[in-house]
């Protein structure tokens, strides 16, 4: 520490300079210090360690200067711009794949993820909900239904009492209950977005549908009006930039019509369409305003909707926005609620942006929708006519997959909670979810090595690519030692999606790419991806997923212990909950070459791998001496799966060989690790050695969930 002292000062004056955080470079070199202070006691730390690590600092900063300064791009991982922690999200909107806009638990729209893999955080206070409410002819009541008092649209009645409110979600559904103070009026919204199990053509829609329910608590009749309104953008700068415009709609189908505005954002890049709307039905009135000045005091639409309930309603398109001009539009639904009664309002957002380039701008891709409502932009109208039409029937089929669970008095709320809860990533990962070009052919896809996938190009043709970021701000896609643990999400809900990201990662497998690049925890040049090694990631959104995989280079995840005994482990409990024997016969020559490109990790020849003597698995700032209980149980576990796949293909040969290997194995793993009450971390010795850790047994358990941990197969 001392001697880092002077360079990091030095750098921090450099970075704050550049307009960098300091506290963000600190960031930076602690965690370098912390993957050097993990494994050893404090005590040991050589000089020779520090400079190491002060080394590691600096490759980090001179490449973030040259990727965000001098490139202009954003960095996978960002240790020095991180984006503050803000407790304030809730439920997301929309399916898989096609971007999604979520809504904090005070009902803010908050963050927006339409550009594949990219977040903008940003509160647009324009969009909001408002209520009004009239008697006898008479607005008794009308309230933004926020918390919030902004420095905009100051002519709107702000300041919701939020001791009047509640919250609850239950992901992909989310409830907002307003008591309005003094009225004896109770309103509740019900969101809703299509994420249904099994499911590949609604689960896939970028829509969201809100349902008011409005319960009149009064001796008399009220009307009720919910006002949606609604920014053009995502309240980034590019809000700004001109040329914008919006437009009313109408869409009639099947004897059902929904009217409302279309918002029309077009940048140079990625232009998009959003849609605000409400159902048209007996005793159901619907009215719009198509453009007003979100920045200034408002006065204009609050007084509309005060006068009479309703909005102006005009007609035409408004003119593009001039350079610095933002627009905004609302959309108004009205009804008459019986004293003691009680009536349902509909209303939907829908966003269609249906072709979509990454980073590179190399490549247009169609999203998954596009199949089923077109790709020329113009499918909001009718997804916002399907949304309200189908709601009910997606609300049927999350009830009958969520209650046989929320009722099983056998598991604790917690659980039930952060079961469905934790979905969100599912579609709020920076997911993306891809047509592959009808024109393509197979040669396109597997790439030089990638022949005797034969049903890669048929499953892809039906199901597209899917793709998933490791974190919000760990911008990589299908980060595969972590998609190990959360597959499981996707082989019991969607398992054909499982399935494609297997194939895709098949294809990287039996490729390389030979490209040079320098690693920044070593500072060794090594290839970007060998051949019979499974990769990292495929790609970052900032670039051309893939086509360029392994985005990470912090370490060269070839010498990694884990990856390819996670795709072992996965392709056998993808069979065993699928019985795809198709995809497993495609998988089988895969798996062996991984394993035979793993084997050279067993460097004593007693059927168990050692760790190398750095953070060479998924916990990439702990170091590994020798025989380890976690990568050595993965190891384990999948011999014993190559034992199993090969019975079932009638492999003798390879059967026999892996028994052969998972004997000696199991005995060399209780030997060098066992202690009498449990595994060691590994067998090094060291200080650390004798750690319990946690995952340990992973392997274990991924054997247990495939029924492969009793028997003849125990490992």
């Amino acid at each position: 520490a001392a001697a880092a002292g002077p360079l990091m000062r030095r750098y921090e004056g450099a970075a704050q300079g550049r307009g960098v955080a300091a506290d963000g470079w600190r960031v930076c070199l602690a965690h370098s210090f912390e993957e050097l202070r993990q494994p050893y006691g404090a005590g040991d730390v050589s000089l020779r360690d520090v400079l190491r690590h002060i080394g590691l600092g600096l490759r980090y900063f001179r490449w973030w200067f040259k990727k965000t300064r001098i490139e202009k791009k954003s960095a996978f991982i960002d240790l020095l711009c991180a984006v503050p922690l803000q407790q304030i999200y809730g439920c997301p909107l929309g399916g898989i794949g096609g971007g999604t806009i979520t809504r904090g638990w005070r009902g803010e729209f908050c963050r927006w993820q339409l550009n594949p893999g990219l977040y903008q955080y940003e509160t647009v206070i324009a969009n909001q909900f408002t209520v009004c409410l009239r008697c006898k002819g008479q607005t008794i009541y009308q309230q933004v239904l926020s918390v919030e008092r902004p420095s905009r649209l100051q002519g709107w009645n702000w300041g919701y009492c939020g001791h009047y409110a509640f919250y609850h979600a239950l992901y992909p559904r989310a409830w907002l209950v307003y008591e309005l103070p003094g009225q004896s009026v109770v309103l509740t919204c019900r969101q809703v977005s299509p994420v249904i199990p099994h499911d590949y053509k609604d689960s896939s829609l970028p829509v969201a549908v809100f349902i008011w329910e409005v319960e009149n608590g009064r001796d008399e009749d009220v009307e009720v009006s919910i006002m949606f309104s609604l920014q053009n953008g995502t309240g980034a700068k590019e809000d700004r930039s001109g040329g914008h415009w919006n437009e009313p709609f109408a869409f009639q189908k099947d004897g059902e019509r929904v009217a409302g505005v279309l918002l029309h954002h077009c940048p140079a890049v990625n232009p998009f369409t959003l849609a605000i709307s409400a159902q048209e039905k007996a005793g159901t009135g619907v009215t719009h305003v198509t453009a007003f000045d979100p920045t200034g005091l408002g006065r204009e639409v609050w007084q509309d909707l005060l006068q009479d309930g309703r909005l102006d309603s005009p007609a035409g398109k408004s003119r593009p926005t001039e350079k610095g001009e933002v627009t905004a539009a609302a959309v108004c639904a009205s009804c008459r609620v019986p004293a003691h009664g009680h009536k349902t309002l509909e209303l939907a957002l829908a966003w269609d942006m249906p072709c979509v380039h990454f980073g590179s701008k190399e490549k247009l891709h169609l999203r998954r929708y596009t199949r089923f409502f077109g790709s020329e932009g113009n499918a909001a109208p009718s997804l916002s006519h399907y949304a309200l039409t189908h709601y009910e029937e997606w609300e049927r089929k999350i009830e009958a997959w969520q209650n046989p669970i929320l009722e099983n008095s056998q598991l604790p709320s917690w659980y039930k909670s952060a079961l469905f809860n934790e979905l969100y990533f599912m579609t709020d990962g920076g997911t993306v979810w891809m047509e592959v070009p009808p024109d393509c052919c197979a040669e396109d896809l597997q790439g030089p090595a990638g022949a005797g996938l034969s049903h890669l190009l048929p499953v892809l043709r039906e199901y597209g690519r899917f793709a998933y970021l490791e974190g919000q701000e760990y911008r990589m896609y299908n980060t595969y030692d972590v998609h190990f643990y959360a597959s499981f999400a996707l082989i019991m809900l969607w398992p054909k999606l499982q399935i494609s990201l297997q194939y895709d990662i098949a294809v990287t497998v039996v490729n390389e790419d030979v490209q040079p690049r320098q690693y920044l925890m070593c500072g060794q040049t090594a290839q970007v991806k060998m051949k019979n090694v499974v990769p990292h990631d495929i790609g970052d959104p900032g670039d051309e997923p893939w086509q360029r995989v392994n985005a990470y280079l912090m370490h060269n995840t070839a010498d990694w212990k884990d990856l390819n005994l996670k795709f072992v482990l996965q392709v056998y409990r993808d069979y065993y909950l699928t019985h795809d024997s198709l995809y497993l016969r495609d998988m089988w020559p895969v798996c062996q070459a991984v394993m035979e490109s793993e084997l050279k990790f067993d460097t004593d020849n007693d059927g168990l791998i050692e760790n190398g003597g750095f953070a060479d698995q998924t916990y990439d700032a702990w170091v590994v001496h020798g025989a380890s209980a976690y990568c050595g149980g993965l190891w384990l576990a999948a011999v014993c799966m190559m034992c199993k796949m090969a019975e079932v293909l009638g492999d003798t040969e390879i059967r026999q060989k892996y028994l052969d290997i998972l004997n000696r194995g199991k005995e060399a793993f209780e030997r060098m690790l066992w202690n009498g009450k449990y595994y060691n971390y590994d067998s090094s010795g060291s200080d650390t050695s004798s750690s319990i850790m946690s995952d340990q047994c992973a392997g274990q358990w991924f054997l247990g969930a495939c029924g492969l941990d009793q028997g003849e197969f125990e490992v």
